[in-house]
């Protein structure tokens, strides 16, 4: 049973032309994904696998929905009793376990405001957190670090009442989930736990510029991923689905949750401490994973192991996101596996904007196309609307209503709201061209765009030829002011081992390849190499530090 159909007008398509035309939500008076997709399938098909859970000291769990829906119901008695209600926002701090599921969802029953959150927090990132959306409670895992965090910031966090622990040997000073779940009665749900419209999700974005926004979404954004798991990711009913990422960012629910479970495709999770390629290809064989998600780096990873060691005749399909993919990587995976990658484009703020899906030919370095769910264009600096081939900032067109999907507001903050929503438009901040098939290519934030001798330059495009040279593990492009050109292209590079120290001798090695697999105005006249790039705590590249320092 695949629970997404009943919200679809049809749910089978055969081209990109049926899809766009006649792909449609039928957006329910309320929904709420707990008790209409969880529950629904514990009462439908209690036995059908939800969750295949597993972890690097080869313990392995199968949650049923009915167990899904049992714990859930446990975790929002145990809330419910410490004080949590509706619009209360609890932070989770779950890494990998399975507790991050339960107490989600029990989230959801109770109408509250999840705020998944990363482990690597420091004691400033949690106050400033608790402070901004008014934090009632903290759900962690009893892990050092992230206690010790948690402890430092407490007396700074004055809307904080609760800080519950998963674990055995839970600090005195914090409360104890197993304990208080046992103690917990049975879960009496509230009359009504939610309107469509209340916010059910908090995230920071860990923007490369000032403090993280928080990005609010009600309860019918897990509707918009139905597209994102069963038209991206092309899961399979009875599949087993992996999304490489952490519960703490966004791309969790996008890949271990909400479309995954509507589609009714089990979602895999691995809990592990250290990523190791070898590892990683070992579950997804022992595990027989159907579907396959994650970032371009991880690939860059698993065409280096010996693929042909591992049985993954059970894996069809494969997508990816977030990062410049190389045609290398493309050719080279599929020439291993079969298998082509099929990628996308999306923002916390939103679901899958541009996607490959199954009926397109995937063009290696392309988004794809525009998803129906929005009526996606490309805006000129003027307003006007870009020709093929025109660099633009793509945007989403709301002048007939905010899309299931897309963000309600940046939460507390309505001048930041503003700077995005206006005009009919909802301004994503990203650049990208459209070619003459229609297939967008991104180029890269609107503040990151170069633009030198007349020329605009993307970071993301050199980035991802620079990639293709055998010294660069990791690199970011940025614009340097220049007398005669106004900009000039300048690479920060991080090294292979093989590769360091850097000399002038590689520094001309790799500008002449550059000039060779890219347009030779493109080519980094300034080459500097660095140990580490400075990063935000999600891991995006702060470009905005490396254009501030002098070149």
């Amino acid at each position: 049973m695949q629970l997404y159909k009943k919200y679809l007008v049809q749910s089978e398509f055969n081209s990109t032309d049926d899809f766009v035309t006649n792909f449609k939500i039928k957006e329910p008076e309320n929904f709420n994904f707990a008790y209409d997709i969880v529950d629904e399938y514990a009462k439908l098909e209690p036995n059908k696998v939800a969750i295949v859970w597993t972890n690097d000291e080869g313990i392995h769990v199968d949650v049923t929905y009915a167990e899904l829906k049992r714990k859930s119901d446990e975790a929002a008695s145990y809330l419910q009793q410490t004080g949590i209600g509706h619009g209360d926002k609890v932070m989770l701090i779950l890494m990998r376990r399975l507790e991050f599921w339960y107490a989600i969802i029990a989230l959801h029953k109770l109408g509250a405001v999840a705020i998944p959150a990363t482990h690597l927090l420091t004691k400033k990132d949690i106050v400033y957190r608790c402070s901004a959306a008014s934090i009632k409670a903290i759900v962690a895992v009893n892990e050092q670090q992230v206690i010790d965090h948690v402890d430092e910031a407490r007396n700074d966090c004055e809307t904080l009442e609760h800080c519950i622990a998963i674990g055995s040997d839970v600090p005195q000073n914090w409360k104890s989930w197993e304990n208080g779940i046992a103690k917990a009665p049975l879960f009496a749900g509230p009359q009504k736990a939610s309107a469509i419209e209340d916010t059910s999700l908090l995230y920071f974005t860990s923007g490369t510029t000032g403090e993280p926004k928080m990005v609010a979404h009600n309860f019918a954004y897990p509707l918009g991923h139905i597209i994102t798991a069963s038209f991206w990711h092309n899961v399979k009913e009875d599949g087993v689905h992996l999304t490489v990422a952490d519960t703490g960012w966004g791309k969790a629910v996008w890949g271990k949750l909400y479309g995954q479970m509507m589609a009714g495709c089990s979602v895999f999770i691995y809990d592990h401490k250290k990523f190791t390629p070898s590892d990683l290809l070992a579950v997804i064989s022992k595990y027989k994973v159907t579907s396959f998600c994650a970032p371009p780096t991880i690939y860059r990873f698993l065409i280096k192991e010996d693929i042909a060691a591992y049985d993954l005749s059970s894996l069809e399909y494969c997508t990816t996101a977030g990062e410049a993919l190389s045609p290398k990587v493309f050719d080279t995976f599929k020439e291993l596996t079969g298998i082509m990658l099929m990628e996308a484009f999306g923002q916390t703020e939103t679901t899958v904007q541009i996607g490959s899906y199954p009926w397109m030919t995937p063009k290696p370095g392309s988004m794809g196309m525009p998803s129906p769910m929005y009526k996606v264009g490309l805006h000129k600096s003027d307003g006007t609307f870009c020709e093929v081939g025109e660099q633009g900032e793509i945007v989403i067109d709301i002048k007939d209503g905010k899309p299931i999907g897309l963000f309600t507001e940046y939460y507390r903050d309505p001048e930041k709201t503003s700077e995005v929503l206006y005009g009919g438009f909802y301004h994503t901040g990203d650049i990208a061209w459209c070619d003459e098939d229609g297939y967008y290519w991104f180029v890269g934030r609107v503040d990151d765009v170069i633009k030198s001798s007349g020329y605009r330059i993307g970071p993301f495009e050199v980035e991802s030829a620079l990639m293709t040279h055998p010294s660069v593990v990791e690199c970011a492009i940025t614009g340097v002011p220049d007398d005669v050109r106004g900009q000039v292209v300048k690479a920060t590079i991080v090294l292979s081992k093989e590769y360091a120290p850097g000399s002038e001798e590689l520094i001309k090695e790799i500008q002449n390849h550059m000039k060779k697999v890219t347009a030779p105005y493109k080519y980094p006249r300034i080459i500097e190499f660095v140990e580490a790039l400075p990063k935000t705590i999600s891991g995006k590249i702060r470009r905005v530090e490396l254009r501030n320092k002098k070149a």
